[in-house]
């Protein structure tokens, strides 16, 4: 790409903000590429100097200057092939849809969104599939190593109540996890205020005074032998890594999770993949009635449950705290 070019934002693009744009559809640009591009007034829309939070409409231009590496080009469209592919994929893990929700339950392992290294994920097959006009959008986030319920929207009107439902902390969660140990007392709050920490590529979650309010309430559902328990969690707020952080943090990390457990969260006899699960959404849908979902168990926490006999259908009920 020698010289700029003007790309007329797409339909399924309406509403999408100005920096995920390009990570949509020149991911090899990182983000301090791009923002170098926007202070120097190389990106514009309708001829004018945009941020990086600017909401796209439809129909706009959007100039993309000369890239910094001759090979990094707009993401092609979809092939047939890749299509149904995806297609298929995304059939083994939808458990809910609708004309305005479809709701995966997504396998561990699987990134929701790519990166500079990730090409297969979950934003990816929904691109694949998305019908002219109408881009199937990501409402919420959970970790590549955390299994279970996702929920993502078909229609812009959709993504707009969805996001509020998620950002305003109205939809009721719950997961399920397998601690090492057992947690005392055997239902709780963990109120204790997280901050990002770290040297850069290795942050954590770490415990501060000054950092962000984050309350998890949990239970202990069952016990294997003193040596790990079947934990139901419910996060009140919705902070990065908060429940890993929070068990971690009480002593019973979380089976699998070595950025916070390190070699405490390891169950001799289990494998060394991440034990969090995010089993039930309670969603609240304007004028109707709640949107209920449920994930069984998958993978290898399905193994592990069956291994220690724990109940697949357990019923958990929260107590006042």
């Amino acid at each position: 790409m020698s010289g700029p070019r003007f790309v007329v934002v797409r339909a399924d693009d309406d509403g999408m903000r100005l920096d995920r744009w390009f990570k949509t559809h020149y991911p090899q640009l990182t983000h301090g590429q791009l923002q170098k591009m926007l202070r120097k007034g190389q990106v514009r829309v309708e001829g004018g100097r945009a941020q990086a939070s600017r909401r796209l409409e439809k129909g706009e231009s959007v100039r993309v200057p000369p890239m910094p590496s001759a090979d990094i080009a707009p993401k092609p469209a979809a092939s047939s092939e890749s299509r149904a592919d995806a297609r298929e994929k995304l059939a083994h893990m939808t458990i809910y849809e609708d004309k305005e929700v479809l709701v995966l339950n997504k396998p561990f392992g699987l990134a929701v969104q790519g990166g500079a290294k990730t090409t297969d994920h979950v934003d990816a097959l929904l691109e694949a599939v998305s019908p002219d006009g109408e881009r199937i959008r990501l409402v919420h986030r959970i970790d590549k190593d955390t299994g279970g319920l996702l929920v993502t929207a078909k229609t812009r009107q959709a993504a707009g109540w969805l996001t509020e439902a998620f950002r305003q902390r109205t939809v009721e969660k719950e997961y399920w996890a397998l601690v090492t140990g057992v947690p005392e007392p055997l239902f709780g709050r963990i109120d204790v205020k997280l901050a990002k920490s770290g040297p850069a590529g290795r942050e954590k979650m770490r415990a501060e005074e000054g950092g962000q309010k984050a309350i998890s309430d949990y239970q202990v559902i069952d016990v294997a032998a003193q040596k790990a328990s079947f934990v139901a969690l419910r996060p009140v707020t919705g902070r990065t890594h908060q429940l890993r952080a929070h068990m971690a943090l009480i002593g019973t990390p979380i089976v699998g999770d070595g950025k916070y457990g390190g070699a405490e969260a390891k169950v001799e006899g289990l494998p060394g993949k991440m034990h969090l699960f995010c089993r039930k959404l309670i969603v609240p849908r304007p004028g109707r009635k709640p949107l209920m979902l449920e994930a069984p168990l998958h993978g290898h926490m399905k193994d592990t449950w069956r291994l220690f006999a724990f109940e697949e259908r357990a019923e958990p009920e929260w107590p006042e705290l």
